[in-house]
């Protein structure tokens, strides 16, 4: 009988060594509906990392959900502290996704930091706060999208920092690719990333933006100037492919390749994202898999790229840092978070507290 059918619904489960087929199978169907990207990309990955890795994004995709379609952010934010918590303790919650998630760490020693800087990237988001600068955008990004790469890279069992650094460049990359193709998504609902000193210096008024988001010429320009970023770092992103086994090269390769499409596709629409969302069909995602196998074959036969050893981007260092140096994974759910983390989790559950007693409700449990 399996814990599934022994433990009440939201009950810890035992603790697992090995990924269930049944647990890996509705990660599957989630990231199969909520990250086609992905989905398409890892299909090209051998067994042995894309199973890991669908545990990996259906915790993430699934966690992300959870915060970005609720009114109770803080409260939401909350549950998945205390969800990695009972995961880090060998304890997941009586879930699919919690419990291959757990047995995920546990296989591969994930650091916990690299889930927990998710984790603090999902709470910048309740907080609602905005970015003064590109560099703050990359603080951002790197917790939301550059931990994620990192982790895969953990899952490939690669712990070089030069490759870690890398691949942490491509979720940057993603991040703000992300980024660009939702301006007028993210504004309608009244959230801003783009940086506030670009609008400044464009003259746009952030409240007025977003009271009326319009594709005038100068938020156009903001949307190309994002993608230029976008660009450069999915460059310098390619080196490191060359530094990753060669059986997993081409599922990141296509993964780069697709997703750097969106923003082709943004172009193509005269970096009008306000009126229209940008989307690859199965033709760019077919384009992107042939791109990956030439990228592919030119990485087989080519010295490593010079850009392989570039610096980490500052937003990084730390989420490269904890993948190269961590402890194992077993070890590490009893280490202290950041106080980074802790102060913003500490702001979050006071809002809670408050909304919770302004309705005369009980407050989140610690």
């Amino acid at each position: 009988m399996t814990a599934a059918a022994t433990n009440p619904p939201g009950a810890p489960a035992p603790r697992r060594t090995a990924l269930s087929t049944e647990d890996l199978d509705h990660c599957e169907a989630a990231i199969r509906t909520g990250s086609r990207s992905f989905f398409t990309a890892s299909k090209l990955l051998p067994a042995r990392v894309r199973r890991p890795a669908l545990a990996l994004y259906a915790f993430c995709r699934l966690s992300d959900d959870a915060v970005d379609l609720t009114r109770e952010k803080p409260a939401a934010i909350l549950a998945l502290r205390d969800r990695l918590d009972l995961v880090y303790r060998g304890t997941p919650r009586n879930a699919p996704a919690d419990r291959a998630f757990a047995a995920m760490v546990e296989e591969f020693d994930m650091p916990r930091a690299l889930p927990e800087a998710l984790l603090e990237g999902f709470a910048w988001d309740a907080q609602g706060r905005r970015y003064r600068s590109l560099q703050d955008l990359h603080g951002y990004s790197a917790r939301v999208a550059a931990a994620v790469g990192a982790m895969m890279c953990v899952l490939m069992r690669v712990r070089d920092a030069d490759a870690l650094a890398r691949a942490c460049d491509l979720g940057l990359a993603m991040q703000l690719t992300n980024i660009a193709r939702d301006v007028g998504e993210d504004a309608r609902e009244g959230r801003l990333f783009l940086p506030l000193d670009w609008l400044e210096g464009a003259g746009i008024d952030p409240e007025a933006f977003l009271a009326d988001p319009q594709p005038t010429p100068e938020l156009r320009r903001l949307t190309r100037r994002l993608l230029a970023e976008a660009d450069r770092l999915y460059f310098r992103s390619e080196a490191g492919i060359a530094a990753l086994p060669l059986s997993v090269r081409p599922g990141i390769a296509a993964a780069r390749h697709i997703y750097a499409a969106i923003g082709t596709e943004i172009a193509r629409a005269g970096h009008d994202s306000i009126t229209r969302r940008a989307y690859t069909g199965p033709w760019a995602k077919l384009w992107g898999l042939g791109t990956a196998g030439v990228h592919f074959a030119v990485t087989c036969t080519l010295p490593r790229p010079v850009e392989l050893h570039a610096a980490p981007e500052p937003s990084v260092a730390f989420l490269v840092d904890a993948a190269a140096h961590a402890p194992p994974a077993r070890e590490s759910w009893a280490q202290g978070r950041s106080a980074a983390l802790l102060s913003v989790l500490a702001d979050l559950e006071a809002r809670d507290r408050a909304r919770r007693g302004l309705m005369g409700g009980p407050a989140h449990p610690n």
